[in-house]
């Protein structure tokens, strides 16, 4: 099993609107092979910044073979759409966690 999480800088101007997108996405994430389950984290920022919005998404994948095949197949496609949609409103930045002793 392995972690894949999203932490995503959002422009508080379109944090609901970015927000209901996100579900939708974390959704069509779901659909895609060895993706086994999600889970999104508000990120509270101390002092709070009014002025960005903060989560944090982790998926939890299969294996290696999973993530690999989504950085290959789908990653630049799911990529694209939140750009085209919020171009440059947001910041996302990702890392890999696997269970220590794994």
């Amino acid at each position: 099993m392995l972690v894949y999480e999203v932490n995503l800088d959002v422009d508080a101007g379109i944090a609901g609107e970015y927000r209901a997108w996100l579900d939708d996405h974390v959704r069509a994430m779901l659909a895609l092979p060895g993706f086994v389950s999600a889970r999104v984290f508000e990120v509270v920022a101390t002092p709070p910044d009014a002025t960005r919005a903060e989560w944090c998404v982790h998926y939890a994948l299969r294996d290696d073979a999973a993530l690999e095949a989504y950085l290959r197949e789908h990653a630049p496609r799911m990529r694209r759409d939140g750009l085209a949609r919020f171009g440059d409103r947001f910041r996302a930045t990702r890392r890999v966690l696997r269970p220590a002793g794994d």
